[in-house]
């Protein structure tokens, strides 16, 4: 059984994708144990005050983060290395601890955060909603999930 944290700035939303990473939660229940945590995101008005809330969400998931130093700790991020969904089964399968998925609010990871020695991974070369990212994290895990147990989701 995959052991799963995923780590998001803000909540999710807009309804439709509520339902979306619903819909994969409970598909998800027999074959991972899924905390989602979220922190919440820094509210902004002007441009020059995007820096500031980015440094403040990172700040707000280095404390949430703090409780899973014994974990795999990944940030998603536009850069970081890409799987073929056999490659995140493996990857899955061979991970003994848990997983901490790390995903930034709508305005990305302050520098300073993002420089830090962290997995990266990418879903997308594309740079992705958040509220997206969340959803296609979640079908990518139980498809990991459903190749990692021979089931026909995944062809």
């Amino acid at each position: 059984m995959f052991n799963v944290v995923i780590l998001a700035v803000g909540k999710i939303k807009e309804k439709h994708w509520r339902a979306a990473a619903g819909e994969y939660l409970a598909r998800l229940k027999p074959y991972a144990k899924i905390i989602v945590e979220e922190v919440t995101a820094e509210p902004f008005r002007r441009e020059s005050d995007k820096e500031k809330a980015k440094q403040k969400e990172g700040e707000r998931l280095l404390g949430a983060m703090a409780k899973y130093s014994d974990s795999e700790l990944i940030i998603l991020d536009e850069g970081g290395k890409q799987f073929t969904s056999p490659e995140f089964s493996d990857f899955f399968s061979r991970e003994a601890r848990r997983v901490v998925f790390v995903i930034g609010g709508a305005l990305g990871f302050d520098d300073n955060f993002a420089k830090r020695s962290f997995t990266k991974i990418s879903l997308s070369k594309m740079t992705l909603p958040h509220e997206l990212a969340r959803v296609v994290l979640l079908e990518q895990i139980y498809r990991a999930a459903a190749i990692a147990q021979g089931k026909s989701y995944h062809y």
